[in-house]
């Protein structure tokens, strides 16, 4: 016996797309040199500008000096208590500063907000020489965290950014320390919002343009040298929808405030998260061929929520290919349908579907009936 794909439309929606064609993700235009937009919840990519081409992160490294020590303190190895000893190197380090005192101990929380509220470069080699004993150890274990991460095109050479021309990363990479942050450490996570620390009864602001902005910024960071430009890591929340932003190569601090700014409205403005199915939901019922049930419900294994341009909404088609009927035995959760996802522009979107019970075959008997009827009538 041959059985036919058959396609079943079971839906038409203003749904869209969650991956995007490269023209698509470039229907806006930004001074940055290299930039990225991620919807948080969906993991979509919004917007991309040379997002995978190797840039100097300046100050932006600073993330993960951070994102180690937050580590550390989840662990129990460190506490927001502890103290770090100030190195001469520490102290003598140029760029900007928390300022502290060669020979002083230095509270760890005191240094989380001297690292992402003041972008202090003393106090990355503080945690960097406590944790690993020296900046260049500590460098090493910067990367290897990077590559579990996930984040494939960066390598740190130390730990605040300092200009060194194999210490490279890329948008997309920054918007995956960023993303790891937020989710692995959020109760650490608080400490970029801060506009503001007083050090040795030195204040200072934080750089984050954002964070002075009715745009719903909370963090992250910003960097700046001669040769990467003026770059910011942002994420903002509106509405209970967040996203996360990288831009970097802008020419002045003017630039990126007013940049940035300008990305995120558009991200916001054009695009809006749409929820298809929930995790376990029946989309369809497919026929089996020789089981003790005729039928079984189709189901998706989890939660679908999905990224698109608002404008694309009329133009989304939502249908389930299978193949029909589906012979016995079958085991809860196989496979055994594939939902699409398609729309003019887009690339298409394809998940698997699942058998939502089990089916046993039919005995011998039960079989051959089951061919006699198929053979006088053509199938149940």
């Amino acid at each position: 016996m041959i059985f036919k794909t058959r396609f079943r439309t079971i839906v038409f929606l203003a749904i869209g797309a969650f991956i995007l064609s490269a023209t698509s993700a470039r229907a806006f235009e930004t001074a940055a040199r290299q930039a990225i937009v991620i919807d948080f919840q969906t993991g979509a990519t919004l917007f991309e500008k040379n997002a995978d081409t190797t840039m100097y992160p300046a100050s932006m490294t600073k993330m993960m000096t951070a994102y180690l020590l937050f580590e550390r303190i989840k662990s129990g190895a460190l506490s927001l208590n502890d103290t770090f000893p100030v190195s001469e190197k520490a102290w003598s380090k140029g760029g900007s500063k928390m300022f502290v005192k060669v020979g002083d101990r230095v509270k760890i929380e005191d240094l989380i907000r001297g690292i992402v509220v003041q972008s202090g470069n003393d106090a990355t080699i503080v945690v960097s020489e406590g944790i690993a004993g020296s900046e260049s150890a500590f460098a090493e274990l910067m990367t290897e965290k990077a590559t579990e991460l996930g984040m494939t095109e960066t390598t740190f050479r130390n730990a605040s950014g300092w200009p060194d021309p194999e210490h490279v990363t890329t948008a997309r990479d920054l918007a995956t320390l960023a993303e790891s942050t937020i989710r692995n450490s959020p109760e650490f996570y608080k400490y970029y919002g801060e506009k503001s620390f007083t050090y040795n009864k030195i204040k200072q602001g934080n750089r984050n343009p954002l964070l002075y902005k009715s745009v719903g910024a909370d963090g992250l960071k910003t960097g700046h040298t001669e040769a990467s430009g003026y770059g910011l890591t942002a994420s903002t929340t509106r509405n209970g929808r967040r996203m996360i932003l990288v831009a970097n190569g802008f020419k002045s601090v003017k630039a990126r405030s007013n940049g940035s700014e300008r990305i995120i409205d558009w991200a916001y403005r054009s695009w809006s998260n749409y929820k298809l199915f929930s995790k376990s939901e029946k989309l369809i019922d497919a026929s089996v061929w020789l089981g003790m049930k005729d039928s079984i419900p189709v189901i998706i294994e989890n939660d679908l929520t999905i990224s698109m341009l608002r404008k694309s909404r009329k133009k989304m088609k939502v249908s389930v290919k299978l193949d029909e009927p589906i012979p016995a035995p079958i085991t809860a959760g196989a496979r055994v349908a594939t939902l699409i996802v398609s729309a003019p522009d887009f690339e298409t979107l394809e998940i698997p579907l699942v058998a939502g019970v089990a089916v046993n075959r039919l005995g011998p008997v039960g079989r051959l009936g089951e061919a006699v009827r198929f053979l006088v009538w053509g199938g149940k």
